[in-house]
């Protein structure tokens, strides 16, 4: 646990970053933009249990705004790699270029293995919303883990689209199992139902409303019992991503949170489509009914138990917060 003072002296140094960052000309990658960047990242990876939600308004404006930059930062981050990696012959054997690459190895790994704990069987079709210029969690999962799914990728930007997709067109196995689809998500209904795996962006709904008219589109139109996986972000983290609470999540069941204690910065939320809407009173009932934990040995305070998943390959990096699991 830091001290208050530790978190003082945390809050300070990302208040000089996003001073810094907020004035630059642009956001495009240059060495200014990456120096800086990479010290946010670097401070705000440190181990803290600063909790971004009971910060002062002002911390808590900068902080909205930091989250945005940090989002544009990254789309022409990887709107820039993607640009290089499609002047390859073939780009998918070239990711490694990509500075954060390794990170989504991680990332990636870390969402099969826990989409494996609670979906028995492989997704046949699988959809990515938000998949950007460079859709590398698709990617390595249809090259690495998911190797007979086929990919939907959801972007409002056709440019974003057309980029991504000149990385997958040279590849036969690949192309022939990714597909691109330029449309504001929330204008796709019916197509929801197709899914059995839902990811969700952590850049989709920069700010909190925003995230949640999406989740609440999807609750509407994905088939019950399918999966809907989103990022979110922990501690420090926060003043790089958007944070997800499972009170976001109204329609879903959460089966479980996990927060990296590594270079990874987005912690990974797997929730369900409830099989029926429960008529219930939610603000009573939400915690006991909504994320399926048993009141009698819950203590009212208490939103989820914390504990440590032995046997488990994710165990090493980092501690799994189970909330109401079926098994």
């Amino acid at each position: 646990m830091d001290s208050l003072q530790e978190q003082a002296i945390l809050v300070e140094k990302i208040c000089q970053l996003y001073d810094n960052i907020s004035k630059l000309e642009t956001l495009k990658p240059s060495k200014n933009v990456d120096t800086l960047l990479t010290q946010l990242v670097l401070t705000c990876i440190l181990p803290s249990s600063i909790n971004v939600s009971t910060l002062p308004n002002n911390i808590q404006e900068m902080r909205s705004k930091l989250v945005r930059l940090c989002g544009e930062a990254e789309g022409h981050l990887e709107a820039h790699f993607s640009t290089i990696l499609a002047s390859f012959p073939n780009p998918l054997h070239h990711l490694h270029v990509f500075p954060y690459y390794s990170n989504y190895l991680k990332l990636s790994r870390i969402e099969y293995d826990i989409l494996n704990q609670h979906h028995s069987s492989t997704p046949k079709r699988v959809a990515f919303v938000g998949s950007g210029p460079l859709p590398l969690t698709s990617i390595v999962l249809a090259s690495r883990h998911l190797k007979d799914t086929t990919f939907h990728n959801y972007d409002i930007d056709p440019l974003a689209n057309s980029m991504a997709s000149c990385l997958v067109s040279p590849d036969p196995d690949l192309s022939r199992r990714m597909v691109f689809h330029t449309t504001d998500i929330m204008d796709v209904t019916d197509e929801l139902k197709e899914y059995d795996v839902i990811f969700l962006a952590a850049l989709v709904g920069m700010d909190i409303d925003e995230k949640v008219k999406v989740v609440q589109h999807l609750a509407k139109y994905m088939e019950p019992g399918s999966i809907l996986m989103l990022r979110s972000a922990h501690g420090a983290r926060a003043f790089i991503y958007p944070v997800v609470e499972p009170e976001h999540l109204q329609g879903f069941e959460v089966l479980s949170v996990f927060h990296p204690d590594d270079d990874v910065v987005n912690s990974v939320v797997i929730s369900r489509k409830y099989p029926m809407t429960p008529n219930i009173d939610h603000k009573h009932h939400h915690h006991h009914h909504q994320l399926g934990i048993e009141s009698s040995i819950m203590p009212s305070s208490c939103k989820y138990c914390e504990f440590q998943m032995f046997n488990n390959p994710l165990n090493k990096m980092s501690m799994i917060e189970e909330l109401g699991t079926d098994d």
